[in-house]
């Protein structure tokens, strides 16, 4: 990135409105994720329904529209600088994470969104990603430990970043299934291909005790 030029960083937040509550979002690439309730997401083009446990992925300014009983809402943005949250008519917005990420502005990538379902006691070994990401726990509890850092007790509404740099281990709960939604902006030409490289490679060959739904795996322009 040439000096001078703001960083990039991605941004989570959680958005909660009341039955029917609007929100005016700007132009960023983002994606929606619904953990409750449905939504509607309105750009100048279309309207697009989603219900629980979807997400939807834009980068034109939109309106979201909850449904009758209201809904609860991840929202991930790649920012770069400033950039405002957008407000909730009745609800409330909360940021639950905000981290920089290293991108380079020549470079090609796509935005990713999915959700990683662990089985109790599942085991996720020591790992890399192919590129920086957010993850969002939304059941069950996990132990992350991300390079020299000490293991951090995970449960569901905590986020946590990974580069993709530093080595990751992941320990679920023994007494129920754990899930996690996460959004990694990924180099584009390993779109439809998995982003994980283990430390060991033997460990690629072992069991995976979890499984992934992929909601969102679009490219992006970032300049």
């Amino acid at each position: 990135m040439a000096s001078g030029e703001p960083a990039y960083a991605l941004r989570l937040c959680e958005d909660t409105l009341p039955a029917s509550g609007r929100c005016a979002l700007g132009a960023l690439n983002r994606v929606l994720y619904v953990r409750r309730g449905a939504l509607a997401v309105g750009t100048d083009s279309r309207e697009v329904a989603v219900t629980a446990d979807h997400a939807w992925h834009g980068v034109h300014a939109c309106e979201i529209v909850a449904g009758d009983t209201g809904s609860t809402v991840l929202r991930y943005e790649l920012i770069r600088g400033a950039a405002p949250l957008g407000g909730v008519a009745g609800g409330a917005t909360q940021v639950l994470l905000e981290h920089a990420i290293d991108l380079d502005p020549c470079a090609e990538y796509l935005m990713r969104a999915d959700r990683v379902d662990f089985a109790p006691g599942g085991v996720a070994l020591p790992h890399r990603h192919r590129g920086g990401g957010i993850r969002c726990l939304i059941a069950g509890a996990l132990d992350v430990t991300v390079g020299q850092t000490p293991a951090r007790r995970v449960t569901p509404g905590g986020a946590w970043f990974e580069s993709g740099r530093e080595p990751v281990l992941a320990v679920a709960s023994k007494d129920e299934p754990t899930s996690f939604v996460r959004v990694a902006i990924l180099p584009r030409e390993i779109r439809g291909r998995t982003s994980i490289v283990y430390v060991d490679p033997n460990d690629a060959e072992r069991g995976r005790p979890r499984t992934y739904t992929v909601y969102v795996d679009e490219p992006i322009e970032i300049a």
